[in-house]
């Protein structure tokens, strides 16, 4: 029997997101007991679990897509049900620290084809990030811009450090840590979506704040 090292790696890293999962319920079961620093300790350990949950998940995406390029399942959805839902479990995560808001411009259309479970992971991987930084107001976006669909995650922070937004202006590799690991997975579920040759985009900037937007063809 041959060992198979990189198999046995990969299924440690899911078994280990599903016990972190079923920790992170855990925790969200506990209830607030309206005592200051019981309620935020509770809260900055639930919000971390929940992040490590999302950094294995990350990982493991990555993994995989060293042998083989990452294939999305590509489907019709709604931009406006996807928004929504999407701020609706920010606002979980949130529990009233800031203001969650979900805004849709109105030339957004009905349906657009992309991989909804993918998409969501890389804008909750960004709201992670803007829990963490921002100030009172986390907004969720969707528009239309250069003729793709753009989800966008917007918050009141100090915004993202140069050398961030240089890196994903120059299509350069991250650092695998913290936000750099993030941004990579981010950028790979970008560019796994492809239309008539046009690749998606991960873009940065900051505007009162840190700007994270998804271009999907």
């Amino acid at each position: 029997m041959k060992f198979n090292g990189t198999d046995l790696y990969a299924a440690l890293i899911h078994e280990l997101k599903n016990d972190l999962g079923l920790l992170s319920l855990t925790l969200d079961g506990i209830p607030q007991q309206r005592e200051r620093e019981h309620d935020a300790t509770v809260d900055a350990a639930r919000l971390l679990c929940q992040s490590v949950v999302d950094r294995l998940q990350q990982s493991l995406l990555i993994y995989k897509a060293v042998d083989q390029p990452i294939r999305p399942a590509i489907d019709a959805w709604s931009p406006q049900d996807a928004v929504h839902e999407i701020r609706d479990r920010a606002a979980a995560l949130a529990r009233g620290r800031i203001r969650v808001e979900a805004v849709l411009a109105p030339d957004v259309p009905e349906i657009w084809f992309f991989d909804r479970d993918l998409v969501e992971m890389a804008l909750i991987n960004a709201i992670h990030n803007s829990l963490a930084h921002a100030r009172s107001m986390l907004r969720i976006e969707a528009s239309m811009t250069e003729g793709c669909l753009a989800l966008t995650v917007r918050d009141d922070s100090a915004g993202y450090p140069e050398h961030l937004l240089a890196g994903v202006a120059e299509n350069a590799a991250f650092q695998a840590t913290g936000t750099g690991l993030g941004l990579q997975f981010s950028r790979l579920i970008a560019q796994s979506h492809d239309n008539q040759g046009r690749r998606g985009e991960l873009r940065l900037h900051n505007e009162q704040g840190a700007v994270f937007c998804l271009l999907l063809p």
